[in-house]
């Protein structure tokens, strides 16, 4: 009989040591197309190495598109993709930088090869995230999906390669087309979110399976959620539930690292339990909601829940959950507990002015730019 491992079709990928392997031996094995989409594309070795796997494949017959964000990939020469495009393949970057329109990111991460097996969560493409995580590279965290799922994903993808050229005033207008698909039969749901009018898919989800949540586990790289989402983690904890954050004791984004500190003592004064990482920078994204698994390209912040486009995979198979629950379990025991008390005692005046005034730049600034960039932005 097949092992779980062999006939289910998801598998988490937690080091860079894991993930980037499968990715190219993905590529080298497609036959028919390849779908490449990615927030932060980094110039160094890992990113000359996946060009080239990408090349031979686009040479040997595969159909090859490629679509990058001009700011998260903003080091990446102009003519970094031209040998894939003399071969015959198609390099796009999303929302080339304008002032006007500059916010709005596509912050997704994803791989599709043949609509068969498909690769998404927190890894961008850098060399940062070589290693384990422990040692050595940044901890992060990527699921593998083969089957009905990679198919969805290969059309969400198709979707987002069309509005490359991103003329915003019309996107928003279609906020209503990203919306959650359900694969019934794969214990799975693709939320696609993006900037606009209406309810943020993934908010809303979380917001119904945290309404009823006895045991919450969080792994943000970047907390600084809603008052709303902070609201329903305090009421699992009055109902004599248990939440648990586990967050960036190093981060590559210090003013969020200020922000989100910011609410620790409100938290913890709700009972709130929270961790930090301490052995390298903390990149994963990770929500445990009782017997629900989410993962994918979403912080648990204000640009990725309401400006960002992300795509996060909410999953039930009882397997699957329970691996997340090792994997958070074996990152706890290498994170420091922060207790109120201390916390209070250390928190001086000046690091408590420097994370409310973070707070109020990503909470209040960033959006405001946003908004007034959109209102800029011709028809």
């Amino acid at each position: 009989m097949a092992s779980h491992r062999e006939t289910n079709p998801y598998q988490w990928l937690t080091t860079g040591d894991e993930v980037f392997p499968a990715m190219l031996e993905a590529i080298a094995a497609a036959k028919r197309t390849i779908r490449f989409e990615f927030y932060i594309y980094a110039n160094d070795g890992l990113g000359r190495q996946f060009r080239d796997a990408l090349v031979n494949a686009q040479a040997r017959g595969v159909r090859v598109q490629v679509l990058v964000d001009s700011l998260g990939s903003l080091t990446l020469p102009g003519n970094f993709w031209q040998p894939l495009v003399d071969t015959g393949g198609d390099a796009r970057w999303f929302n080339p930088l304008l002032l006007r329109r500059f916010g709005y990111r596509d912050h997704r991460k994803m791989l599709v090869c043949d609509e068969h097996v498909a690769f998404v969560g927190g890894f961008n493409i850098s060399a940062v995230y070589l290693g384990d995580g422990i040692k050595s590279g940044w901890c992060d965290l990527g699921l593998q999906c083969v089957g009905t799922m990679a198919r969805e994903l290969a059309g969400a993808f198709d979707e987002m390669f069309e509005r490359a050229g991103f003329k915003h005033k019309r996107l928003s207008r279609l906020r209503g087309k990203a919306i959650a698909r359900n694969v019934e039969n794969e214990d799975c749901r693709l939320l696609l979110t993006g900037p606009g009018r209406g309810i943020n898919p993934f908010s809303r989800s979380l917001h119904e399976d945290l309404a009823k949540a006895r045991d919450v586990k969080i792994i943000a790289a970047y907390f600084l959620p809603t008052w709303r989402i902070r609201r329903d983690l305090a009421r699992v904890i009055k109902r004599g539930g248990r939440v648990q954050l586990l967050l960036a004791g190093k981060s590559d984004v210090l003013l969020s690292q200020l922000a989100g500190r910011s609410l620790y003592r409100r938290l913890l004064k709700a009972g709130i339990e929270i961790c930090e990482y301490q052995p390298q920078i903390l990149h994963a994204k990770l929500l445990l909601i009782d017997e629900v698994v989410y993962a994918g390209s979403s912080n648990l912040d204000t640009r990725s829940l309401r400006i960002n486009y992300e795509l996060m995979l909410r999953l039930t198979d009882k397997h699957l959950v329970a691996q997340a629950n090792g994997i958070f379990m074996e990152r706890l025991k290498l994170s420091q507990k922060i207790e109120l008390e201390v916390w209070r005692r250390t928190r001086t005046w000046w690091r408590s002015f420097k994370q409310r005034w973070a707070y109020f730049l990503l909470i209040r600034i960033d959006p405001l730019i946003v908004r007034w960039s959109r209102s800029r932005t011709p028809n």
